[in-house]
C-alpha cells in the first residue's frame, strides 16, 4: 500500500508540475506576442512619422487610472463633418453630385485615413465545394455546403490563404433565394437566426474573416495582408484587418453570384463587435450588397468617433487591435484628434445609401455600455440627409428612443435590446424590417 501511495504521490507531483508548467510556458507566450505586437505597432508609428505618445487610451472600468466617460453631461461639444459638402465647400443638393462628386471623396477620406486601401496585386479567390450534405435545422431540410476559397500564393508561398465559407438553402426551395452572410464562426454558430431566416424560405451563410486575416496583431505577414504585401510592412495607407474582412465578404458575394440557389440581388451581411464594423464597411463599400445588420460595432463602426463617451479612439490603436486600421489612422491618437477625421461613423453609414441598414444595440446596463448605444444611434441618425437626398428615409429622429423601442419605418433603422453584446434579441425584429425589402416579387 505504501508503494501504491508513494507512486500516486509522485504521479500526482508529476501533474501539478506540468500544470504550472504548461501555464508558465502560456503566459510566456502570450507575453512574447504582446511584445511583438506593441512592436509592430511602434514601427508603423515610425512609418507614419508620428515621434510624440499616444494619448492615453481611457480605462473601461470607472477604478482604472484614466476612466472613460459615462456621462452624457460631460460629452461635450463636437461639430460632424456635412456629408453633403464637399471638401472644396459646395453643397450637395443633386443625386448626381452625390454619385460623381461627393461620394467619391469620402469613399477617399475613410481609405486613407481609417481603413485603407486594398492593394492592386490582390489575387483572385478560388472556390470550391469541400463536402456538401442535406441536414435539419429547426426543423427545416436545409442543403449545406463547406466551401474552400484558395488565393494564388506564388508570389509569396509563406502566406497561405484558405477561406472558409458555409452557404445554406433550402433543401424543398427549387429557385434563387435571398441568403444573409454573417461574419462569425461556423463551429460556434447558434441555430436561432438561421432557423428565423428558414422559417421565411431564405437561406444563411457563414465567412470566418480570421481565415481571410488573422485577428492577430503579431500576424500580418500572414493572411490576405502578408500574401499581397509579400512580407514587407504595410504602407501607411495599406488596409486593415477590418477592410480584409470586408474584402473577403465581397468575395463570398462574388461566388454567390455564380450558385444558381442564391438570389444575389438580395444578399446581406451581418457582424458583431468588430465584425459588425467589418459589415458596415462591406456594406458601404460594395453596393451589391442588399441590406446590413450591423451589430453592436462601437468604435471604428457606427459609432461617431468624436463624441467622449465610454470607448474612444485611443483604445482602439493599440497592440492588440491597432492593425484593424490603416497605418494613418494612428495619427488622431496623438498629433491629430478625433475632431480633425475628414469623415466620421455618420458618413460611413451614408456611403449605404439608398440600400437598407439596420443598426443595432445592447443594453447600457447589461453589458453594451461601452459600445455607447447612443454614439452608434447618432452615427445612424446622421446619415439621413444623404439617404433623403436619395429618395429614401432615414430614423426620422435624433433624439435617443428608450430601451426596447424599434425605429424601423425608414431605410436606416436602430434598436437597442434588452441584453448585452448580443444581436440576438434585435433578429426577429430585423428579419421582420428585412422583409419589406426581400419580400417575393421585391427587387
Amino acid at each position: 500500500m505504501g508503494k501504491i501511495l508513494a507512486v500516486g504521490a509522485a504521479l500526482l507531483a508529476v501533474l501539478i508540475a506540468g500544470y504550472f508548467i504548461r501555464r508558465a510556458w502560456i503566459h510566456s507566450a502570450i507575453a512574447r506576442k504582446s511584445r511583438q505586437a506593441a512592436r509592430n505597432l511602434e514601427l508603423m508609428r515610425e512609418k507614419v512619422g508620428i515621434t510624440v505618445p499616444f494619448r492615453p487610451a481611457p480605462a473601461q472600468h470607472p477604478e482604472g487610472p484614466d476612466p472613460a466617460n459615462f456621462d452624457e453631461s460631460k460629452v461635450g461639444d463636437y461639430v460632424l463633418p456635412d456629408p453633403l459638402v464637399t471638401d472644396n465647400g459646395e453643397t450637395v443638393s443633386t443625386p448626381e453630385q452625390w454619385w460623381e462628386k461627393r461620394r467619391p471623396e469620402i469613399v477617399e477620406h475613410f481609405e486613407r485615413e481609417i481603413y485603407g486601401r486594398v492593394p492592386e496585386t490582390v489575387p483572385p479567390i478560388k472556390w470550391r465545394v469541400v463536402s456538401e450534405d442535406t441536414i435539419n435545422v429547426g426543423g427545416y431540410a436545409v442543403r449545406e455546403r463547406l466551401l474552400s476559397g484558395t488565393a494564388d500564393s506564388s508570389a509569396y508561398p509563406s502566406a497561405k490563404v484558405e477561406i472558409r465559407l458555409l452557404l445554406a438553402t433550402p433543401a424543398d426551395v427549387h429557385e434563387a433565394v435571398p441568403v444573409l452572410l454573417k461574419l462569425s464562426s461556423i463551429r460556434r454558430s447558434q441555430d436561432d437566426w438561421k432557423t428565423l431566416l428558414l422559417s421565411k424560405r431564405w437561406g444563411y451563410a457563414i465567412l470566418e474573416p480570421w481565415t481571410v486575416q488573422p485577428d492577430d496583431g503579431t500576424l500580418l505577414g500572414e493572411g490576405i495582408i502578408g500574401l499581397t504585401a509579400r512580407g514587407e510592412m504595410r504602407k501607411p495607407d495599406d488596409w486593415g484587418a477590418i477592410r480584409a474582412w470586408a474584402w473577403g465578404a465581397s468575395k463570398a458575394l462574388d461566388y454567390f453570384e455564380t450558385d444558381e440557389a442564391v438570389d444575389s440581388r438580395r444578399v446581406g451581411v451581418e457582424g458583431l463587435s468588430r465584425f459588425g464594423k467589418a459589415a458596415l464597411v462591406a456594406m458601404a463599400f460594395d453596393q451589391r450588397f442588399s441590406l446590413a445588420l450591423v451589430a453592436s460595432s462601437g468604435a471604428g463602426g457606427a459609432k461617431i468617433l468624436r463624441r467622449r463617451y465610454a470607448e474612444q479612439l485611443e483604445n482602439i490603436v493599440v497592440p492588440r487591435n491597432f492593425f484593424w486600421f490603416c497605418g494613418n489612422f494612428l495619427k488622431y491618437a496623438s498629433t491629430l484628434t478625433p475632431d480633425d477625421l475628414p469623415v466620421d461613423a455618420h458618413e460611413l453609414v451614408a456611403l449605404c445609401a439608398p440600400r437598407p441598414v439596420f443598426i443595432s444595440s445592447g443594453s447600457i446596463e447589461n453589458g453594451d455600455r461601452w459600445m455607447d448605444p447612443k454614439g452608434m444611434f447618432l452615427g445612424a441618425a446622421h446619415a439621413e440627409s444623404v439617404y433623403e437626398l436619395l429618395g429614401k428615409k432615414g430614423l426620422g429622429t435624433t433624439t435617443f428612443p428608450p430601451e426596447g423601442t424599434a425605429l424601423t419605418d425608414g431605410d436606416v433603422a436602430f434598436r437597442q435590446h434588452h441584453e448585452g453584446h448580443t444581436a440576438g434579441p434585435n433578429w426577429p425584429v430585423f428579419l421582420e424590417w428585412a422583409e419589406r425589402y426581400w419580400s417575393a416579387g421585391t427587387e
